[in-house]
């Protein structure tokens, strides 16, 4: 069998020997390439120019690919974007109530340092809704009766005053707001202790300063602070700042506005007094005397009458000397003349005779 080619395509040296000639500078190659490391430079620089080619051959399966990835189901692609929608409001509603949290934590943290310096015991309690009636300012608390709650207890926040208990029931209790209408606290001035009564103003959510004299020494910024009168609130819990202050000559009293320093509407933990402050007990009421009873009568005629009598008869007694005095015992000495003529008659008429 003869594996040459046919005289025709005869050319050149046969292909047993080009094959062990390039078979042999291979290994030769590949020998010098492990030894000495010469072609190196010439592996970097045929990867760079071939770089281009390869990126070109490799476009037709980078092409298929990214197509497969366009052309995926819609509804895998749906449903990747409800997990991560929800997997999203669930998160955004932890951070919330981890922001809820921090709030609540600071103003309770704020409230226990508030309630450590109260002179009096005080309880926690929370806001459980608004009263029925829109136009009032009241609150629900859920302390009542059995956890010791009585009517005219202070609530306090950590700002400032707050209400008074108007209501108790079991297990809640009523709150009335200061800027109800209805409300009235006796309040002092922080700066130079000036008294006065803050009443409320309803829905506006102020306090009024009424009766206040035109020249008072009252200036906006002025902080109000209970002045503990009245004996239902310590002295010395802030309660309102001034915001406006109107004096016209013409009026007799001055407006003054003021603005609750207490969180009414954005707290919802507030502490409630449970005990109001000691006040020293008030004088007894001095007995009052009944003028027209007989027991007075008989109290008011002594033995001393006489010398009183005396007394009033004695002045009387020099008066008589005197020249405007002399006409009142005129009469006095005219009735003895009168008895004298009636026996002096007789007596001359019995001298004549004889």
């Amino acid at each position: 069998m003869e594996y040459s080619p046919p005289p025709l395509f005869k050319q050149g040296a046969p292909a047993r020997v080009k094959v062990a000639f390039f078979a042999f500078i291979s290994i030769a190659l590949l020998m010098m390439d492990a030894r000495v490391g010469l072609l190196a430079t010439v592996r970097q620089v045929a990867g760079t120019v071939l770089y281009p080619l390869q990126m070109a051959a490799l476009m037709p399966r980078d092409a298929l690919a990214s197509m497969g990835n366009y052309f995926s189901s819609v509804s895998t692609l749906q449903k990747e974007v409800d997990t991560l929608k929800s997997q999203q409001i669930a998160a955004s509603r932890s951070l919330q109530e981890a922001q809820h949290q921090i709030a609540e934590n600071v103003h309770l943290r704020r409230l226990m340092g508030a309630r450590e310096h109260l002179p009096v015991k005080s309880m926690m309690s929370e806001i459980l809704y608004d009263a029925r009636d829109p136009s009032t300012r009241k609150v629900v608390l859920d302390r009542g009766i059995r956890q010791g709650v009585q009517r005219g207890l202070p609530v306090i926040d950590s700002a400032g005053v707050v209400g008074q208990v108007t209501r108790v029931f079991p297990f809640t209790s009523e709150v009335t707001l200061l800027t109800d209408k209805e409300q009235a606290i006796p309040v002092q001035v922080l700066r130079n202790g000036l008294r006065s009564v803050a009443y409320g103003r309803g829905q506006s959510g102020l306090l009024d300063l009424r009766f206040m004299a035109p020249n008072a020494d009252i200036v906006v910024g002025d902080v109000l602070i209970t002045s503990g009168m009245d004996g239902v609130y310590p002295p010395g819990l802030a309660v309102a700042k001034v915001m406006q202050v109107e004096s016209s000559a013409a009026g007799a009293f001055g407006r003054v506005v003021c603005q609750p320093l207490a969180g009414i509407d954005r707290n919802r933990q507030l502490l409630i007094l449970m005990s109001q402050p000691d006040l020293l007990p008030r004088p007894a009421p001095e007995p009052v005397k009944a003028i027209g009873k007989k027991s007075s009568l008989t109290k008011m005629a002594p033995s001393n009458a006489p010398p009183l009598a005396s007394a009033i008869v004695q002045p009387r007694a020099p008066a008589a000397a005197q020249p405007k005095a002399a006409t009142p015992p005129a009469p006095k000495a005219a009735t003895p003349p009168a008895s004298t003529p009636a026996t002096a008659p007789p007596a001359v008429n019995k001298g004549a005779g004889q």
